[in-house]
């Protein structure tokens, strides 16, 4: 099973100056968050180290288990069958050059056998979230304050609370560099997510947003659950067809109909709603897959439990069988940031366009530095069988006395 010891934003030292006075608010977030999981550069398609591209590879059949789940769904949760399905993304013909970078590190399309779960049907919202927080006290990575023995030299005014918010500029610029969107807001944090004069009032079915990966973490210990493998995600999401583009199918608009919240108009500039939503969503407001899944892509990224490497497919092709629960690479490796741990991050944003980023296609993949969150960022739960009965017990317990 992959580590879940985590590179805290508090245990990662970062000397000041690498920074600067000015992007030293962003030590552990812009200047290193991971955006490149999300982002896609203009220029020469990216290459990944070990990692081949494919021609003529076909999906096999998905392949269900025929178990019954142990019991009753819990509230907001559906019985995943698991099963055996190919997993992965490939070049196709109709692609523009966003589409093929993004099936870089997707490759090759292997089979994998997951065992049956529990998932959430939408991502946590932050009525959820909030009473986690009401129960525990819980303080998330954002809203802690940067210690100075972890930054060294960093001047004390400037080691503040806050989060990563997406800040389009006022004018059209070249799709060359992710900092001209993405800006380090002090106070920002899941109640306030795009900065301190902003709440959640009235948004208690959004997803909850500025989720580092301990954050997360820590939610579905108390809720009885975990994070989802990679591959449990990639299952679920698939919804029982084999080889779509898209979560929902074929088309990305069948007979013209929006599927999912993505970014319309001129990236980075300007959303112009077209699907319904400028910018994030209310959970469940798009039609769900064939598993009764909502928000399987677009509206807000989802944090997998997998460390993040490009070439871990690659690995597992090579071994020349089907991998059975895959809990991902031992460690983290991103060539594009080799010192950073990142984890898996799926489904793709209310930013995704295939201008830039066309990471809603299923079988695509994200990553993302585990302590940092940001405002397009969120995550689901599932629930193993085992989970189940030790939680039916304790209910049962409940219930009798």
């Amino acid at each position: 099973m992959a580590s879940t010891n985590l590179k805290s934003r508090n245990t990662t030292k970062r000397p000041a100056e690498r920074l600067g006075v000015k992007r030293y608010l962003v030590p552990f977030a812009l200047a290193t968050f991971g955006i490149a999981g999300w982002a896609l550069v203009s220029g020469p398609r990216a290459s990944v180290q070990g990692v081949q591209p494919q021609s003529g590879v076909t999906f096999g059949l998905t392949i269900p288990n025929r178990g019954l789940p142990p019991g009753e769904a819990f509230e907001g949760m559906l019985w995943i069958s698991g099963g055996e399905f190919s997993m992965g993304a490939q070049d196709a013909s109709d692609m523009n050059h966003v589409g093929m970078m993004a099936t870089t590190d997707s490759r090759p399309v292997h089979r994998v056998y997951v065992d049956g779960f529990f998932m959430d049907k939408t991502d946590v919202t932050n009525s959820a979230f909030e009473k986690f927080v009401n129960a525990t006290g819980y303080l998330t990575v954002a809203e802690r304050k940067p210690r100075a023995e972890d930054f060294p030299g960093a001047p004390p005014e400037n080691l503040i609370a806050g989060a990563v918010v997406f800040s389009p500029p006022d004018h059209p610029v070249a799709l060359n560099s992710h900092f001209q969107w993405w800006n380090y807001v002090p106070g920002a944090n899941w109640r306030h997510p795009s900065g301190p004069k902003s709440d959640i009032q009235g948004k208690e079915n959004y997803p909850v947003v500025q989720i580092a990966y301990e954050d997360a973490l820590a939610y579905a210990k108390w809720a009885g659950k975990r994070l989802p493998t990679e591959s449990e995600w990639e299952f679920a999401a698939r919804g029982g067809a084999a080889g779509k583009p898209y979560v929902w199918g074929d088309e990305f608009r069948p007979n013209g109909r929006w599927m999912a919240n993505t970014h319309q108009g001129q990236f980075p500039v300007e959303d112009t709603g077209a699907d319904g939503y400028i910018g994030i969503a209310p959970v469940a407001q798009y039609s769900p897959n064939g598993y009764g899944l909502y928000d399987m892509a677009g509206n807000v990224w989802q944090w997998t439990s997998d460390w993040y490497r490009p070439d871990y497919y690659q690995q597992i092709a090579n071994a020349g069988r089907i991998a059975r629960n895959p809990q991902g690479p031992a460690t983290s490796y991103d060539p594009q940031e080799p010192r950073e741990n990142k984890k898996v991050q799926r489904g793709g944003s209310f930013l995704c366009t295939d201008q830039y980023c066309s990471r809603y296609m299923v079988g695509t993949r994200g990553k993302g530095e585990v302590s940092t969150g940001t405002n397009h960022l969120s995550f689901r739960c599932v629930m193993t069988r085992q989970q189940w009965e030790a939680t039916a017990r304790v209910a049962g317990s409940s219930k009798a006395k």
